[in-house]
């Protein structure tokens, strides 16, 4: 794979990034290091974690997957210098207490979360981090609506950036990103800036997906503009466009009892555990297989060929499906099956946004 610049920095990243939120809760540390291992085997240069992870959070397992990684960072001496690693501070809590107390981002939570992100992970530098949820009130993670009335903003846009602009300095980050943000948000983000020269973020990590392309929506011409680089996460949905729930829906006899949605109740609670997203789902699948696909490889060369995507987060629990996810890169979709799916899109939207 080659690689490719994020934004206006200069990280050179391979289009495939491996998500590791499944560490620490789905895969134990010695299965993770493999999956690890052969990522790296097979090119891949990015690796993409959060201090808040293993999903689904919970206080016993904040931090793992960060030090899953940095154990093994230690245990294979040269090979930090071949990564390029992203993290994220968490935003305000959103139910979980363990993450920071109160209900802001403050400048002290951004410096604290980076320290001990760097200490979990065995590194002096930090390549990539990123604001995992806007401090303000956002239509994020399944919410339809922006309501000014649920604002609830402690600390400013030009605080945060300035907070981030001085772990920059500090040599503890190289660059910043956002996610889960708005096209609001990265203009403001890009304004303050240049305005106060700050640094600029390099990157937002959106859902984009067949059954959650709300990117597409107004943010891609923002991103195009502004040169702000999109990582797409959650491209196979949390398991709907692989096809596994097909036939047996989440919880249904024949469901796989290690799918995320159906081994945990939290996860039922989401936006990919809609009807409306799984019947969508059904159909990018069908449609995969009448043109002699896989759902998998349907859903991830749409990710990996769309101009909006600079680098496809993968998130995997095995060696096969790792294997599976990077065999589908260089799959092409011919113009009669991008037609179909846009045809798909025009009546079902965007069901998991």
């Amino acid at each position: 794979m080659n690689k490719l610049q994020l934004g206006t920095s200069d990280l050179q990243v391979t289009p495939v990034c491996l998500g590791t939120m499944t560490f620490g809760e789905q895969v134990d540390e010695a299965s993770a290091h493999a999956i690890l291992d052969r990522s790296l085997e097979r090119g891949v240069n990015f690796l993409d974690t959060a201090e808040m992870y293993a999903v689904p959070a919970k206080a016993e397992t904040f931090g793992a997957t960060e030090r899953i990684i940095g154990n093994w960072l230690a245990s294979r001496p040269g090979v930090r210098a071949q990564l390029v690693i992203a993290t994220k501070v968490a935003g305000p809590s959103r139910g979980m207490p363990w993450v920071r107390e109160g209900g802001g981002l403050t400048a002290q939570d951004i410096q604290a979360s980076c320290e001990a992100s760097l200490k979990r992970l065995q590194t002096e530098v930090i390549d990539l981090y990123q604001i995992h949820w806007p401090e303000r009130h956002v239509p994020a993670f399944g919410a339809l609506y922006y309501d000014p009335k649920k604002e609830r903003m402690v600390t400013s846009l030009h605080e945060q950036l300035d907070a981030l602009g001085r772990l920059v300095k500090e040599g503890k980050v190289r660059h910043i990103g956002l996610s889960n943000e708005t096209p609001y948000g990265v203009h403001e983000f890009v304004r303050l800036a240049e305005q106060h020269n700050l640094p600029r973020v390099a990157t937002v990590q959106n859902p984009y997906c067949l059954v959650n392309r709300t990117v597409e929506n107004g943010l891609d011409e923002t991103m195009h503009r502004l040169n702000v680089s999109l990582l797409a996460y959650s491209p196979l949905a949390f398991g709907l466009l692989t096809g596994k729930y097909d036939e047996s829906g989440f919880l249904g006899a024949g469901a796989p009892p290690q799918g995320r949605i159906a081994k945990y109740e939290s996860m039922r609670q989401q936006r990919w555990a809609r009807p409306e997203a799984l019947a969508a789902a059904r159909r990018y699948n069908q449609l995969a297989r009448d043109n002699g696909l896989s759902p998998t490889q349907l859903a991830l060369a749409f990710c990996y060929t769309k101009w909006q995507v600079a680098s496809t987060i993968i998130g995997v629990t095995s060696l096969a499906q790792l294997d599976e996810d990077l065999d589908a890169y260089g799959t092409t979709l011919s113009a009669g099956v991008l037609a179909e799916i846009d045809k798909i899109r025009w009546e079902t939207r965007d069901p998991a946004l």
